[in-house]
């Protein structure tokens, strides 16, 4: 090969800048302790060579590896399915770049791959893990904390209320997360129905293996403590789901008059079954989502009045405490333990045709 062909080395850079090969290492690993001019003829050597640092050699300087793992803990299935997922991957993508990390996608599709994931977090790949879309039973966060890897969790985890893993890393960090208010907008839709005057108000769930879905249950039942048990049907997110539930509800309850459904795309399957069941939406049955994912929202028909939180920017939040937390301690994890804390971002009911 020759050497115009050959990538440029350190030395290479040096001997362009004329300084020594440590002065150039520390300009490239973001070190302190050289002159600004020196610092600036470095540079401007890196970019007429066209230098790459070497990755591996740059984290045994600054114990990073500039990567993040992005688990969600679903199939592929359905996280190419969902708008939801592109949100929330865009919001953390966008924070990443900015900071010049790069993003490594790893799913889950059955109880294999936790064992996997877990093992390629423990192995030192990356300087922290974002993880969302957890189950109640998921063994992740045990996992995750037993690896001792900086994370941030998109979501409440599901043992915000009192136990958490006992099997977690020896002064592994306590549990940080981001997540909207969904029991508060649960509670803004019905009071909205309440408000239209409707009376036969019933709410298909999301997956209750899932914390968001049993917060928005609960912010239903708030609203609606002495509800007929047979107006609550449970679901999985899906428009496949809200069809299944829509059509055991219209069976069992044919004089409900308006549904909270918990998530948009649940409440696009419930338009669909509205539709063939000739029923009109708002007149006959009034229709509310949860999400405010666009253009599903707007598309649909009627346009869907929805509760609305901010995915991407809680990707892009989530992503920002991590990067924070990791340049506060120098990429290690942080001494503690403990309950989970977290951010919850509030949620806001935005008004369409269906109610």
């Amino acid at each position: 090969m020759t050497e115009a062909m050959s990538r440029p080395t350190l030395e290479a850079v040096a001997a362009r800048a004329g300084v020594s090969r440590a002065t150039v290492s520390r300009v490239v690993n973001g070190g302190d302790g050289v002159r600004e001019p020196l610092a600036e003829r470095v540079r401007r050597a890196v970019d007429e060579l066209g230098y790459v640092p070497n990755q591996a050699a740059r984290s045994l300087v600054t114990k990073r590896h500039d990567a993040v793992a992005v688990v969600i803990a679903e199939p592929e299935t359905r996280v190419f399915a969902d708008p939801f997922f592109a949100l929330q991957l865009r919001g953390i993508s966008k924070e990443l770049t900015a900071h010049d990390s790069q993003l490594v996608l790893l799913l889950t599709e059955g109880r294999d791959d936790h064992a996997r994931v877990g093992r390629y977090l423990a192995g030192g790949h990356v300087d922290g893990a974002l993880v969302f879309s957890l189950h109640l039973d998921d063994p992740l966060p045990v996992l995750i904390q037993r690896a001792g890897v900086p994370t941030v969790f998109g979501g409440r985890p599901g043992w915000s209320e009192g136990s958490a893993p006992s099997e977690t890393a020896a002064g592994a960090a306590a549990p940080v997360f981001v997540d909207s208010d969904n029991r508060g907008g649960a509670r803004a839709a019905v009071r909205h129905l309440v408000g239209l005057g409707r009376r036969r108000i019933a709410h298909i769930t999301g997956a209750l293996d899932q914390t968001s879905a049993v917060d928005r249950l609960d912010g239903f039942r708030d609203e609606r403590p002495d509800a007929d048990p047979r107006l609550i049907v449970e679901s999985d997110f899906t428009p496949a789901g809200g069809e299944r539930a829509m059509r055991e509800l219209l069976d069992n309850c044919p004089d409900v008059d308006a549904v909270f459904a918990a998530n948009d795309l649940t409440a696009s399957g419930v338009l669909r079954v509205l539709r063939e069941r000739g029923l009109r939406v708002p007149q006959d049955i009034a229709v509310i989502g949860f999400d405010d994912m666009l253009p599903l929202a707007e598309q649909t028909d009627p346009p869907l009045t929805t509760v609305r939180q901010d995915i991407e920017e809680m990707g892009r939040l989530m992503a920002r405490m991590l990067l924070g937390g990791l340049d506060r301690r120098g990429g290690d994890a942080a001494p503690g333990g403990g309950e989970p804390s977290g951010v919850v971002l509030p949620t806001t009911l935005v008004r369409r045709a269906s109610a």
